[in-house]
This record gives C-alpha cells, sequence and structure tokens, in this order.
C-alpha cells in the first residue's frame, strides 16, 4: 500500500491511515497486488480528510487609514521597521517600492521587466523576496537599494500569488488551496499543505502572513458559497482555525 506515493506498513493485506500524520486534504492511496507468475496489478484511489471542527469566525473593524496610490494594483506588502514595502502587478506596471506609512511618499522604486506580472513579496534575513504570476519565476533583492541578486524558480507549486515567511522558510501560495514551503537558502519547495474547513476546500488563497505561528490568507475575489475573507491556517495540517470576514 502506497500514500501519497510512499510505501506504508501494512498487515494481512490492510493497513490503518492516520489522518494526524497527513494533515487534511486529498490523500492519495495506492494498493499493488501481486499474484501468478511475477504478475501484478496497481489500484488507484483517493480521500479527502476534513477537520471535524468549524472554524472561529471573527469580524473586523478599521481602527486607522493612511495615505496610498488609488492607481497601485496592490499585490503584496510589508511593514518592516516603520516603511512599507509594496510589490504591485500588472504588466509593464509591476513595482517593487519602499514608502512613507504617514505620507505614502514613494522612497525608493524598482520596476520589473515588461512581461512580468508581480505578486506577493516578504523580507527574511535582509533579503527581499518576490514573485511573478505566471511566468514561474521569483527574485531576491536588496531591500535597501532594491537592486536584484538573483532569481529562481518554482515548478511544483502552480503559480506566484502571496508570499510571506515563518522565521525559516518561505510561504507561497499558487492561486488554489495549497499553501507551498520554500527552503530560504536553495528556494527549493520542500512540502504543501492543503487548506480545509469542516465543508471543504478554501480556494484562491492570495496574499498571506504569518502571524503568532499561524498562516492568515486572504481569498480572492468574491463568490458564493464561500465570500471574500482571510482564514487563519494551521500551518502544520492545513486546518483553517478561523475566518475573518471584514465585510
Amino acid at each position: 500500500f502506497f500514500v501519497n506515493g510512499k510505501e506504508v506498513a501494512s498487515e494481512n493485506g490492510s493497513f490503518t491511515l492516520y489522518s494526524k500524520n497527513y494533515g487534511v486534504g486529498r490523500q492519495s492511496i495506492s494498493a499493488m497486488v501481486y499474484y501468478g507468475e511475477g504478475k501484478s496489478k496497481r489500484v488507484n484511489n483517493s480521500i479527502e480528510v476534513f477537520p471535524k471542527t468549524e472554524p472561529i469566525l471573527y469580524t473586523g473593524k478599521i481602527i486607522n487609514t493612511y495615505p496610498h496610490n488609488p492607481e497601485a494594483f496592490t499585490q503584496g506588502l510589508q511593514y518592516v521597521d516603520g516603511y512599507i514595502y509594496e510589490s504591485t502587478g500588472k504588466r509593464g506596471k509591476s513595482t517593487i517600492s519602499k514608502l512613507n506609512l504617514k505620507t505614502g511618499e514613494v522612497l525608493k522604486q524598482t520596476r520589473l521587466e515588461d512581461e512580468f506580472f508581480g505578486e506577493g513579496i516578504t523580507i527574511l534575513n535582509d533579503k527581499l523576496y518576490s514573485l511573478t504570476w505566471e511566468a514561474n519565476k521569483g527574485f531576491v533583492y536588496n531591500p535597501e537599494t532594491l537592486e536584484r541578486e538573483k532569481e529562481f524558480q518554482y515548478n511544483r507549486s502552480r503559480q506566484g500569488w502571496g508570499l510571506t515567511n515563518n522565521g525559516m522558510e518561505l510561504i507561497k501560495s499558487d492561486g488554489s488551496h495549497k499553501i507551498w514551503f520554500l527552503n530560504a537558502e536553495t528556494l527549493k519547495e520542500t512540502r504543501s499543505i492543503e487548506a480545509y474547513y469542516n465543508k471543504g476546500k478554501i480556494d484562491k488563497l492570495n496574499e498571506l502572513e504569518y502571524i503568532n505561528g499561524k498562516i492568515y490568507a486572504n481569498r480572492w475575489i468574491t463568490d458564493k458559497p464561500i465570500k471574500s475573507i482571510i482564514a487563519i491556517i494551521n500551518p502544520d495540517n492545513g486546518v483553517v482555525e478561523g475566518i475573518i470576514n471584514l465585510h
């Protein structure tokens, strides 16, 4: 027997799947049967694991506002040492900027090449990491000068959407219900989780923040049955522990 491509221990032709070892979401299961003279047959199937508890529901209120360029199509945002770092999208107009929070003044800015649609950003270990939407390519910048130092690719995830970090790894979304973890040194995707609440998956996960050990993921666009919300996700297993509705 195999779960997600890895062989598991079995006894008398059966095995037990402990969901705590795999997290929530879709788990692929395969059985390899040997018979006759060296013959074999493989059967593939899958199951979905759902959390058994409902997420806590939250609302919010605006406590302050700051000036901001209404033409900026914000894709990534981070507050560091009194400054705002912002990534904007749209091909031919994508930028990464350092802003004065209180005035909105652009202190420093760099433009992406016209073929790129800028997406999420995060700062870790004195490096600024940025994603692009459909090019499967990310960039690393000096956060003081905004000079590009290198680039990297993400080949397992679908696209580049939101980006944050947990102090050790980069954490990215790709527009689906999956969240990916990248090694901060090699910039390779090492693992992923799937965001599920007790009724199913939450897809279109976009901008991410990592706060007090949880991933906060904004869901892009409003539709039914899941409206535009912020999901609070356990990074260990993908369980959506809370939902913030800011409408």
